[in-house]
Formats: C-alpha cells, sequence, structure tokens
C-alpha cells in the first residue's frame, strides 16, 4: 500500500483528502493527521464577539468532515524528517509516506510580542479574536464596554485573513452605533502597513471607507510592545487604548519550524504555481502554511485545491507538473449597517470593481458595498461546510477571470 499523508485536517487539509480519496489508485492509502477532533470554521469567530454566531454554529468534529474511506490520526505531529519520509507523532507512533502534503496552517504566536500576555491584562483588556476561546473572551468583554478608546491593531505581516481586522474594526463601529455608544468611542485602526490594505487600489477604497466612519488611521506601526494602557512601536511611538483588540503575531506550525521544513517564520518554502515544496519533490505544501506572498485565507486554499490533485497524480506518474495556479484569492469584507464589498484578485492583478463570478451580472458586487455582498458572505458557512470542505466541485474557476470587471 502506498502513502499519501496530509498534516492538518483544517479546510486545507481536508479537502485535500476528500478529493485525493476519490482519485487516486487503489494502492494508495489517504491519512490525516491532526491533534484534535475539531474543526473551526474559521470566518465565523470574526461573529462571535458580537453575539451573532455562538461557538455551537462554527465548530464541528473534524472527522465527519472527511470521507469514511479516510484514514485519521488523532495525534500531535512532533517532527518530520524529509529524508526518511517519516512522520513523529506524540503518542510515539510515526507514518511514512510515499507523498506529504502539508496543510498544517498557522499558529498564533502572543507570546513573542513583550507584555502582550501579561495575565494583569490579557483577556481583560487585552483581547484578540482569532481563537475561538479569544473570540469568546472578547465577547464578554465588549458586553460591558460604556466607552473610551478601543484600538483594533494587527501585530505584523503576515496574518490569516488580513481583512478581517478591518472587518471587526467595520463591525465594532456599526455595533457601537446601534447601542448608542459610538460617540462615547474612540475607534483606531493600528497597522504595520502603509494604508488599510497590501493591495493599492483595495487600500485606498477602504481607507476611504474608514474615513467616512470616523475611524482612525494609524499606519506604519510595527508593534514592539503592549503595557496596560498603551502599546508601543519599534519607531519609538505609542498609542493608548483602553481596550485592546490585537492580532498576535503569525507563524508556521511549531512542528513545521522544528523540522526545518519552514523560513524564518515558519512557513514552507513553495513553488508558487505548482505548489511543491522548493526543498523536497514528494513534499507539496497547501493554504497558509506556504510562504507564497498571496492571502492565508479559506479561498486561497479552495482554488489551490483545484490545482493541487493534479500535480499529485502527475508527480505519481512521473509527469511534467501543472504551472497551474496563478495566486488567485478573494474574500467578502463586512463593513457594517448589513452591507459587504467583495475583492478578487491574484499574484498580478490588483483587486478592480465589476461583478463576479458572472460577468456583468454578478450577483455580487466588487469594489463595492452591498447587501447582496453581505448575503453572501452569510451564506458562504453553509458552502463552506457542504462544498469546501468535502472537496465537492463548484462552478468557479481556480484561474482568476478579467470578465466582468472594470480595467480602465
Amino acid at each position: 500500500m502506498r502513502e499519501l499523508v496530509i498534516l492538518g485536517g483544517g479546510t486545507a487539509g481536508s479537502l485535500m483528502a476528500n478529493k485525493m480519496v476519490r482519485r487516486l489508485p487503489s494502492d494508495w492509502r489517504v491519512t490525516v493527521v491532526d491533534q484534535d477532533d475539531l474543526h473551526v470554521y474559521q470566518p465565523g469567530l470574526l461573529f462571535v464577539p458580537f453575539g451573532d454566531l455562538q461557538a455551537d454554529e462554527i465548530v464541528r468534529p473534524r472527522m465527519r468532515q472527511l470521507d469514511r474511506a479516510v484514514t485519521t490520526v488523532l495525534a500531535g505531529v512532533e517532527k518530520v524528517d524529509a529524508d526518511t519520509r517519516t512522520v513523529f507523532l506524540d503518542n510515539g507512533s510515526t507514518l511514512n509516506w510515499d507523498l506529504l502534503v502539508i496543510a498544517t496552517g498557522t499558529e498564533l504566536r502572543p507570546e513573542l510580542t513583550k507584555g502582550l500576555t501579561d495575565p494583569s491584562y490579557w483577556r481583560k483588556d487585552v483581547h484578540e479574536f482569532y481563537s475561538l476561546e479569544g473570540a469568546q473572551a472578547l465577547a464578554e468583554r465588549l458586553e460591558t464596554w460604556r466607552g473610551g478608546t478601543l484600538v483594533v491593531n494587527v501585530a505584523d505581516m503576515p496574518i490569516k485573513c488580513p481583512v478581517a481586522p478591518l472587518e471587526f474594526a467595520f463591525l465594532a463601529d456599526d455595533w457601537l452605533r446601534k447601542r448608542g455608544l459610538r460617540d462615547a468611542t474612540e475607534l483606531v485602526f493600528v497597522t504595520p502597513l502603509d494604508g488599510a490594505f497590501t493591495r493599492p487600489v483595495a487600500a485606498a477604497r477602504l481607507g476611504s471607507m474608514l474615513e467616512d466612519r470616523g475611524i482612525k488611521l494609524v499606519p506604519n506601526f510595527l508593534l514592539a510592545d503592549v503595557a496596560a494602557g498603551s502599546i508601543g512601536a519599534f519607531s519609538g511611538e505609542r498609542v493608548d487604548y483602553d481596550l485592546l483588540v490585537t492580532v498576535p503575531l503569525h507563524g508556521g506550525a511549531r512542528p513545521i519550524r522544528d523540522s526545518g521544513l519552514g523560513d524564518e517564520l515558519g512557513f514552507v518554502p513553495t513553488h508558487p504555481h505548482t505548489l511543491q515544496s522548493k526543498a523536497h519533490d514528494h513534499i507539496f505544501v497547501l493554504g497558509d502554511a506556504t510562504d507564497l506572498p498571496i492571502s492565508k485565507a479559506g479561498a486561497v486554499a479552495h482554488f489551490q485545491g483545484d490545482v493541487l490533485p493534479e500535480n499529485l497524480l502527475r508527480w505519481i506518474d512521473g509527469r511534467e507538473l501543472w504551472q497551474g495556479y496563478d495566486g488567485h484569492a478573494n474574500c467578502f469584507i463586512e463593513t457594517g449597517g448589513g452591507k459587504a464589498m467583495l475583492i478578487d484578485f491574484n499574484y498580478e492583478t490588483e483587486p478592480l470593481p465589476g461583478r463576479f463570478p458572472l460577468p456583468g451580472v454578478g450577483p455580487f458586487h466588487l469594489l463595492e458595498e452591498s447587501r447582496i455582498n453581505h448575503w453572501g458572505k452569510l451564506a458562504f458557512k453553509g458552502v463552506y461546510w457542504n462544498f469546501i470542505v468535502r472537496g465537492e466541485e463548484l462552478p468557479l474557476d481556480h484561474a482568476m477571470s478579467l470578465h466582468g470587471k472594470r480595467t480602465a
């Protein structure tokens, strides 16, 4: 029996396992390794602090999302030896592979920022919403909010879902207005970028939206330390807060870092179009675990997941790999008031205005706020559980198209 081992049972690992178990020859076994049986719908974490979603609506058993033909191993990974093709698990057992897919995602690393996890204010007046525990704690804190300075901060890039901090700021603005607390609250968005987002066209649009809502933008702020009541940048600048909602430093998964498979941040150097590891031809990488210059988001894993199965089959057959992934990414951006915006881009092309996915029809609006975009964001949860993680085909091309977009 030949072995395809997939490290990680989140979005990327689940969809890849479900696709490959249906496509591999009968002499192959597909094994997914993860440390627990909790699959979290991560886009839902944004809504937990505002009481719009509860934990039981965004968490499901991991194994229920996988085809019955997939072998599941619930254990932590201690080390990966690429030379001997061995995975060492924390229960003392090992797995050997013929092909390995690394889909271990990212880890929050708040402990790397001086003072951030100080118990005198961590999960009290300093919070994050990128974990279930963090989002639930923040929900409790917001219920006691009566006014002051609320700072939304990104420590540094890269992070999962780069638009989520902006979405939080927009939703906080809306939440405060509905409760009559907006005039009592100074809302500040602090980012290491020189604008609201990484892509200039989208950054300009999002920056104007922050201004329109009276949200102060503090750019070029690379977080150095957190103290009671203020955060400091490496430049020496400080910003005061009464409530800090931060997005901590991210890094690749610890076993990948410890095994020497990642870069200085722990992300795996990956060929941008084939998704093959640059160091080992029998290892492929998917989703947030890559070092690719594109958003770490579920849509990216989905589009990559339309390319990688073909390349795994080509590798097995000894054929040339397909240069099929173009960096396609898209995401809905909640902007408050029951509206959202949608952006669609790739390695080479900026987010552009227009309609998606059908040219001239949509129904979704690109780079524009609309209610249909908001409903699309909410409906995505069902699409996620029923189609994406199950590896089902969707009527969306993995490659970005310029059809329906205005380029001039």
